[in-house]
């Protein structure tokens, strides 16, 4: 049987431009540590910059403003370390439609001050205001405020650059999530206005264990990994130059006007998607439809519990993903579907990326609606 994966929002397998970028490093690159004098070194030194270079470029940016990291989850902890060891005792303000590694990182070092979402997963200005003012008057701190770039369960795009005027105003540092977004929509560093922001190169098509934090010029944070003074003293460790390579690859694929290629042909085959599964009784899509990543669509299932569906799409060759209890490593449903009033245990994820084709769509359209019938006749 062939395979359909529609979970490229979990992660994306890499692109060919990347595999071939680090199969040249391993073949003909320097195992050398690149902070060496020796010619080695050196060797090891350009891979390294020119790699932060093309990052820097795809993300809008100056290479110096980024650290390279082992993963996105690594860059969101490093962000909300040294944003509380800068202002320490101060609160971190946060949605529950943020990441885990965002909500775990923050409630193991500070107070928590949570702002609500609409029904969507939206994040309004006001709110974050309102939960700024709210500590003021309380007289508290605040070390940082996290607003996502867009939500990776339902898409829903974030008023990031609203929410970055908001704090630059009252001085307090933002982070913005992008894991689920960048390689999706076009993105840039420098004209969001925020303090930091993190990045994984999986989501899109580059290698896993590959991420970056984007620091604003000027802004020092202490570094979460110690014991070494690589990436000039913001990461320690020995740099993974053949992460970094594929990398830069990833990004380099989305140069030339390959971006808003994807971008186009990922809304038509999303809306292909949605078109079949609003045609089934009792269906309905989740998150903000007219502000949503264009490869991410989240259903709401009305009167059927997602994993037997992810189990007759599976059978059907068909790889798509759930909030629900029984997709998840932790066995506990969606804290975004939860937060958004929606039924984490009756939702569907699909999501598209750059080697989807017309027939994993078609694969969809096929099964997805004899499947609901199937499994609502054995209700009935």
């Amino acid at each position: 049987m062939s395979r359909h994966y529609l979970d490229h929002a979990s992660t994306s397998p890499p692109r060919p431009e990347v595999v071939a970028a680090m199969a040249a490093w391993l073949e003909h690159g320097t195992a050398a540590d690149p902070g060496r004098l020796h010619h080695e070194g050196r060797e090891a030194r350009a891979a390294l910059e020119g790699s932060r270079d093309a990052v820097a470029t795809f993300l809008g940016t100056r290479p110096r403003q980024v650290v390279l990291t082992a993963s996105g989850t690594e860059a969101v902890n490093a962000a909300t370390w040294g944003a509380w060891r800068a202002r320490p005792g101060g609160a971190v303000v946060l949605a529950d439609v943020e990441h885990s590694s965002v909500r775990e990182s923050a409630v193991r070092l500070a107070p928590l001050e949570h702002v609500a979402v609409d029904g969507s997963g939206r994040i309004e200005p006001d709110a974050v205001a309102g939960a700024l003012d709210r500590l003021e008057r309380s007289g508290s701190s605040v070390a940082l405020v996290h607003c996502q770039l867009a939500n990776h369960e339902v898409g829903t795009l974030q008023p990031v650059e609203a929410v970055a005027e908001l704090c630059g105003r009252r001085d307090v540092l933002l982070h913005v999530d992008a894991c689920a977004g960048a390689g999706h929509v076009p993105l840039s560093f420098d004209d969001l206005g925020a303090d930091l922001l993190s990045v994984s190169a999986h989501k899109f098509g580059g290698p896993a264990g590959a991420g970056a934090l984007v620091v604003r010029r000027g802004l020092r944070l202490q570094p979460f990994v110690v014991g070494g003074e690589q990436e000039r003293a913001r990461r320690a460790g020995l740099e993974d130059i053949l992460a970094a390579v594929g990398f830069a690859a990833a990004t380099d694929a989305l140069g030339d006007g390959r971006l808003k290629e994807e971008l186009d042909r990922a809304r038509q085959q999303l809306a292909r998607l949605e078109q079949a599964a609003v045609a089934v009784p009792g269906v309905s899509v989740l998150g903000d439809p007219g502000r949503r990543l264009p490869h991410l669509l989240c259903l709401a299932l009305d009167g059927v519990e997602a994993e037997p569906v992810l189990l007759a799409l599976d059978q059907a060759g068909i790889a798509a993903h759930s909030g629900s209890s029984c997709s998840s490593e932790s066995l506990a449903p969606s804290p975004v579907l939860e937060a958004m009033g929606a039924d984490a245990e009756r939702s569907l994820r699909l999501s598209v990326g750059w080697s989807t084709t017309e027939e994993d769509v078609d694969a969809f359209v096929h099964a997805f609606g004899p499947a609901m019938e199937g499994l609502r006749d054995l209700r009935s």
